[in-house]
């Protein structure tokens, strides 16, 4: 049965849910508030969102746009190496290698799988109010108006309009750190794909495609800090004495492809649907970057959404409840995982943070393995019966 829906949103989370949901033979409206066409940072594909972009038809086209790597290296500032697993390794346990993109391409790909007409950017959604059988979206922006849909899906990010509707106010705080994310015209050595640790900061640091390099820090600091010469300069004065590839790989990031966010908590969501209303992504299950899954997570509700709404779920208010039953157990341990990793790597004083940080070399290899296969493997993607 087609179903007309509306998605507010188009993140990673919107567009892949709206691109899903056509493929399932719905008619698909997303509404946006920004008119953004900046190339963003990167994002990492772990094998669990490629398996569920898989569902979807476009896992093929997102592995061909961005650079295949297994990762998993951790090393302290220094140099010298907390945790180095081979290529072949990470691979067996994972299914596949992760896969690197430019965020601008991942959502051309994701926005190209929509039929024309379907995106409509400059409207900000006001309201989501349930009428009978139908829920009407209220909107601003370019124009004033309102559409009346058979379901609503809200992937609005963490600060969620539609979340709001179905909680209640969900208070946010800062989480005590910043993040700074960037791409570097450097070819890194893939054999440093992975992390350096310092006492109380982080660099990620992983090939995106032959001549590219995406690249992450985190730093505990005030809300709001300014860095007076500019971000860039600070992280090159902050990590001067670390150890190559990360002072390279600074001095080969432009200033204006460098992105800071101060990182904000907010408990994941009570509600999740009511009727034909429903959250997903950052929306639903906000969680710190640490694990690499927050985009992750998005694609895999995206694919299990659709897939419930077709067959014998005609009833979208069961197919949506369903839906935040089977997803809230997978997520749940994720979201608190990514807080307690950011809270050791951002321990204070900072001494703590690096004393934790190093002991994780005393973690056997293959436990390891076995862990980040139960989080961002192939099989760790469970798609509905």
């Amino acid at each position: 049965m087609t179903h007309r829906i509306v998605v507010v949103g188009a993140g990673i989370a919107g567009l892949a849910t709206a691109a899903a949901l056509q493929g399932r033979g719905h008619s698909v409206t997303v509404l946006e508030q920004r008119d953004d066409a900046s190339p963003g940072a990167g994002i990492s594909i772990w094998p669990n969102a490629l398996a569920a972009l898989d569902r979807v038809g476009l896992g093929d086209a997102v592995r061909s746009a961005g650079g295949a790597i297994s990762a998993g290296a951790l090393r302290w500032h220094d140099g010298s190496w907390l945790r180095h697993p081979s290529a072949e390794r990470m691979v067996r346990a994972l299914g596949e290698p992760l896969v690197v993109v430019r965020r601008a391409a991942l959502r051309d790909i994701l926005a190209g799988a929509l039929a024309p007409g379907t995106l409509r950017y400059g409207l900000t959604a006001t309201a989501v109010v349930p009428t009978g059988d139908t829920v009407r979206v209220a909107f601003t922006g370019l124009r004033t108006g309102a559409l009346e849909a058979d379901a609503v899906v809200g992937a609005d990010g963490t600060h969620s309009l539609v979340a709001r509707m179905l909680n209640g106010p969900l208070a946010s705080r800062y989480a005590g750190y910043t993040a700074w994310r960037g791409v570097a015209d450097f070819r890194l050595d893939p054999d440093v794909a992975g992390e350096t640790l310092g006492a109380g900061l982080e660099v990620g640091h992983v090939p995106m495609g032959a001549d590219r390099t995406y690249w992450f820090a985190t730093e505990r600091l005030p809300e709001g800090h300014c860095c007076a010469d500019g971000e860039l300069a600070y992280l090159m004065s902050r990590l001067a004495r670390w150890a190559d590839p990360i002072p390279a790989i600074l001095a080969a990031t432009r200033p204006q492809d460098v992105l800071r966010n101060d990182l904000y908590d907010r408990a994941p969501a009570r509600r999740w649907t009511r009727g034909r209303v429903v959250i997903v992504g950052d929306a639903a299950h906000p969680m710190r970057p640490h694990l690499g899954q927050g985009g992750c997570q998005g694609l895999e509700d995206a694919a299990i959404l659709a897939a419930l709404t077709v067959g014998g779920e005609t009833d979208l208010s069961s197919a949506f409840a369903r839906f935040a039953d089977f997803r809230r157990r997978r997520v749940r341990a994720l979201v608190l995982e990514s807080r307690t990793v950011g809270r050791v790597v951002n321990m204070r004083p900072a001494v703590l943070s690096g004393l934790a940080s190093r002991a994780t070399a005393l973690i056997p290899e293959a436990v390891l393995a076995r862990h980040l296969a139960s989080i961002a493997g192939r099989g760790a993607f469970t798609p509905v019966r």
